[in-house]
This record gives C-alpha cells, sequence and structure tokens, in this order.
C-alpha cells in the first residue's frame, strides 16, 4: 500500500536516502563498539568490558530505530553490510591497539562525527522537506549521543 502521511514521495526519498547514511554509520558504530568489547585488554579490562556492553547495547537499540523511521517513510532500510559500507562516513581501525583509551577516543570521534551530521539536518528535515516527524527523531536521537559521547569524554582529563 503507498505511504500517504503527507509528505511528497520526493521528500519522503530524500529524508530516507539520509537516514540510511545515518543507519550505516549506527551499524559500523555499533560494530566497533562490539569489537571494543570483545577486544579490550589491560588493567582496566573488567570495567570497559561491561562499559563496552553497556554500549554497544544502546547503540543497538539507536540503530533499530533509524531503520524503523526509514520503514515508516515508505522506503526500505538498508541491510547488508556491502550497502552500509558504501553508505558510511565512519572509518574501521586497524585492530593494533586494543587498550581502552584507544577504543573510546575511536568510538568518540565516532559519536561527534554523527552528532554533527544529526545537528546538520534537524532545520532541513523540517524546513525544505516538510517532515517535522523526522526532525523531531533526528533531535532526540542527536542527544543520545550527546550523552554517550559525554560518558566517553569523562574518561580523559581535561586541561
Amino acid at each position: 500500500m503507498k505511504t500517504d502521511i503527507g509528505i511528497t514521495e520526493k521528500n519522503r526519498k530524500a529524508v530516507s536516502d539520509s537516514l540510511s547514511k545515518l543507519l550505516a554509520d549506527e551499524f559500523v558504530l555499533y560494530t566497533k563498539t562490539r569489537n571494543a568489547h570483545w577486544n579490550v585488554q589491560g588493567q582496566d579490562f573488567f570495567d570497559k568490558h561491561k562499559f563496552f556492553e553497556m554500549l554497544y547495547e544502546q547503540s543497538d537499540s539507536l540503530m533499530d530505530r533509524v531503520a524503523e523511521r526509514i520503514r515508516q517513510l515508505g522506503a526500505t532500510s538498508p541491510a547488508t553490510l556491502k550497502s552500509f559500507l558504501s553508505l558510511t562516513k565512519l572509518k574501521e581501525t586497524d585492530g593494533q591497539k586494543n587498550d581502552s583509551l584507544f577504543f573510546i577516543e575511536d568510538l568518540l570521534n565516532d559519536h561527534e562525527t554523527i552528532i554533527k551530521e544529526m545537528r546538520d539536518n534537524i532545520t532541513p528535515y523540517a524546513e525544505k522537506y516538510k517532515d517535522s516527524g523526522t526532525s523531531d527523531f533526528i533531535t532526540g536521537l542527536m542527544e543520545e549521543h550527546e550523552k554517550i559521547a559525554w560518558l566517553l569524554r569523562a574518561h580523559f582529563l581535561q586541561k
């Protein structure tokens, strides 16, 4: 059945294409967080192992919500590794470092990249594409990423 929610097909496609890129970033971030959970080493292993577990569980929820938003707009969510890797702007790490601060800094950079991209899209979703629902959705998602970034940033001494 055709999606008729008061947003033109052209605008729904533009928003869902943008959200597909976000979904790819969320999936890569989820995978990187799982990697940190599985491979962290050091004196703080147990604490960071549990910390990364909490983060990947949150990441899984965020990723699922983005995929569902794409479906609400009438589009199909990308769901293959190939599609995610072609859409993401995040970079995988080489796996040569397994200490917690390396993982934390890398994950923090990725969360901040996603936050900036979301912030840039809030107004266009509402104004250019007439999709206040996605604008509001992204605002809430961004706030969750900001909290995670704060939790990651707190591991570093402030100068």
